[in-house]
């Protein structure tokens, strides 16, 4: 049992002491659904195993009164495990499976897009300390030796084209409160970590003003007292689209239904008009 109801987690931050890794930000969001206090351990990219005793050299970790456990996905397992009085972070192994798929999809669809418009920022945020092996590590093994000012350049003409491939989030949230439904769990943490990772480095928004997931994004980043408010976090809206970008999502029209789609309702609902005669006094 975690002893004075707080568990050790082993952070990645950036000179700001902004979080960085979208990993230990879901972490940060668990514990906090599982209504835990957070002994931060601070520090970068470099000595993880140093600060974790050899254990790791990775985050997040979580120490919970002298027990380790390494890897987010199974930090969060773990806390409903051992924890399953307290709020459930799943429902099942069904919603487990499906919080995989939008994970997998976000990180296609989000950050690996933005991680190529963001990565010069990625590095000149980090720490002093961390800045070779950021620069390093990014280059040999994501990059394929390309250099990080290379993959930024440019990233006026890029940036406009994520926004529109979020349209499945943007339409899941237009119908339901929370991924969780009424409540936010694991799957919404999972996504949140996904804007909180961009908003630690975007130093030029990527969203527009006015994109319907603020609404989700806000109350997300309220969450447990504001746990993603941070002053070293950089803002998510603002984007400006210039003649020729697409339009950054789907603006609603027509009848309500699913993400905007017209809704069965029987026979009536593909009935045509009756037909009108021209000749008809």
């Amino acid at each position: 049992m975690a002893k004075n109801n707080t568990i050790t987690l082993y952070d990645l931050q950036l000179e700001s002491g902004c979080t960085i890794s979208p990993y230990v930000w879901r972490t940060k969001y668990a514990l906090a659904h599982k209504g835990f206090d957070i002994d931060i351990v601070p520090g970068g990219f470099t000595g993880i195993a140093e600060r974790t005793g050899g254990r790791s050299e990775r985050v997040p970790v979580i120490v919970d009164d002298g027990e380790w456990v390494l890897d987010s996905w199974v930090i969060a397992e773990y806390l409903d495990e051992k924890y399953p009085d307290r709020p459930m972070l799943f429902e099942g192994p069904t919603q487990k499976n499906l919080m995989k798929f939008l994970d997998n999809w976000l990180w296609a669809t989000a950050i690996g897009p933005w991680f190529r418009c963001y990565i010069l920022d990625y590095h000149d945020l980090s720490l002093p300390q961390d800045r070779d092996y950021v620069r390093w590590s990014r280059e040999q093994w994501f990059l394929g030796g390309q250099k990080l000012e290379d993959v930024q350049a440019g990233r006026e003409d890029r940036l406009p084209l994520v926004s529109p491939t979020l349209e499945p989030l943007r339409k899941i949230l237009n119908e339901t409160k929370w991924l969780g439904g009424d409540t936010p769990n694991f799957a919404d943490y999972s996504a949140l970590a996904v804007f909180l990772w961009t908003a630690s480095v975007a130093r030029t928004p990527p969203l527009v003003e006015d994109d319907p997931l603020r609404d989700w994004l806000d109350r997300g980043f309220d969450l447990f007292g504001g746990l993603g408010r941070h002053p070293g976090m950089n803002p998510l809206f603002g984007l400006k689209l210039r003649e020729g970008d697409p339009e950054p999502f789907a603006r609603q029209t027509g009848p309500a239904g699913a993400g905007g789609q017209r809704v069965n309702t029987g026979p009536q609902a593909t009935k045509m008009p009756e037909r009108v005669d021209a000749k008809a006094e």
